[in-house]
């Protein structure tokens, strides 16, 4: 054997012969036919042409949105020439529309008319859109996404921001986020807002905030965490700190839910202004991922500042290597916070690692009813 050849153990070797039958068009069309390998070569084909479909999927689930589709099959069933005669669509576009919304999974055939006509009900899918600010909210968002993936390639080897994405979420690449008008930071702050509050209820099952008496939401947008925090421990304070054009809306909020007495809401910048004192509790909610590894640490650093010893810190995101959620880390935020300019999707021990640097400890993971949207660890200030 040359020197400096390694020589491949039992599993590479097996692996290697794998490939080569994997990818030899002779093994791959006997496997569809032989019995006891037909199920699993059309299940990879169908997994393979939804990944080739993909972004046509969107589209259709898109239009759905626009068009209040399922608000509106949650009223009543409806057929072709009805939703025609709603949506000004042409009758075969809105049978087109129809026929894929229920391949979908977001819409079923519910009945037939007299004359045989089918009317399409809500699917499983689309019975979880119903009054889903969270997702709608994000399928109208994705537009400004799909205009920055119109040549991936050409993202990928320019490095990460420069479009629709970066200029969207506008403190990614600002130089001082602080003095971010209103103008710049509202369509963000609401898209975080519609989808909060699913997020606030499975942090909040999770960890028993009564426990505490002064909450300080770093990152905390228009409050919404806050004040779902606040209706479940009438004993809490709260000081949301945020941009100050965002920080204004937060502290609208309190006001208009009458929360003022029991809430703050303090504006400035995390990376250079200092915080809120007398918190016993910090939460940062979906705000680390979204920054890289330097500037993750400098809030983690900021947040440990915050906090007497014995203090608690409450971090929740959608973390990489989430079982069942795979794709979700590696694939989806790995093309998104690229586009976007900043930040990436960590696992719970790369976290763990940050915040053991930052001067944290004791960190534990809760679990999550829906561990994709937003995984939770608590740690102790050192």
């Amino acid at each position: 054997m040359a020197a400096g050849i390694v020589p491949m153990g039992w599993r590479e070797r097996w692996q290697a012969q794998l490939d080569r039958w994997l990818t030899d068009p002779r093994f791959r069309e006997a496997a569809s036919r032989f019995v006891g390998t037909r199920p699993l070569a059309r299940r990879r084909a169908r997994e393979l042409f939804d990944l080739v479909a993909g972004f046509v999927y969107s589209q259709w689930l898109f239009a759905c949105v626009e068009l209040k589709l399922f608000e509106r099959m949650a009223r009543s069933p409806l057929t072709a020439a009805e939703l025609s005669r709603e949506s000004r669509l042409p009758l075969l576009s809105a049978q087109r529309l129809l026929d894929a919304a229920a391949s979908l999974k977001l819409a079923q055939v519910r009945s037939t008319g007299p004359g045989g006509e089918p009317a399409f009900g809500l699917g499983p899918l689309g019975a979880a859109m119903v009054g889903n600010e969270a997702v709608t909210a994000m399928v109208q968002h994705h537009h400004a996404l799909y205009r920055d993936l119109a040549d991936p390639l050409a993202m990928l080897r320019g490095g990460r921001g420069g479009g629709e994405l970066s200029r969207y979420w506008a403190y990614a690449e600002a130089q001082s986020p602080g003095g971010l008008p209103a103008g710049q930071t509202a369509p963000y702050s609401a898209l975080m807002s519609a989808s909060q509050p699913l997020v606030a209820g499975q942090v909040l099952d999770a960890y028993p905030i009564r426990r505490h008496r002064r909450l300080l939401d770093l990152g905390g947008g228009e409050g919404v965490f806050a004040a779902e925090a606040l209706a479940r421990a009438p004993g809490l304070s709260a000081a949301v700190f945020d941009l100050p054009a965002v920080a204004d809306a937060a502290r609208a909020r309190f006001a208009r839910l009458g929360l003022a007495g029991r809430a703050q809401a303090f504006g400035g910048d995390f990376h250079r202004d200092a915080l809120p004192e007398g918190a016993d509790i910090v939460s940062l909610i979906r705000v680390i991922y979204d920054h890289d590894d330097g500037p993750a640490l400098a809030i983690l650093r900021a947040a440990r500042r915050a906090l007497p010893a014995g203090g608690t810190l409450l971090l929740a995101e959608p973390m990489a290597g989430t079982s069942g959620a795979e794709p979700m880390g590696a694939a989806y935020f790995g093309m998104y916070l690229l586009a976007m300019g900043s930040g990436r999707s960590r696992t719970p021990a790369e976290l763990d690692a940050l915040l053991h640097e930052a001067g944290f400890t004791d960190v534990r993971r809760r679990r999550t009813a829906l561990p994709l949207q937003a995984g939770l660890l608590v740690a102790r200030a050192a």
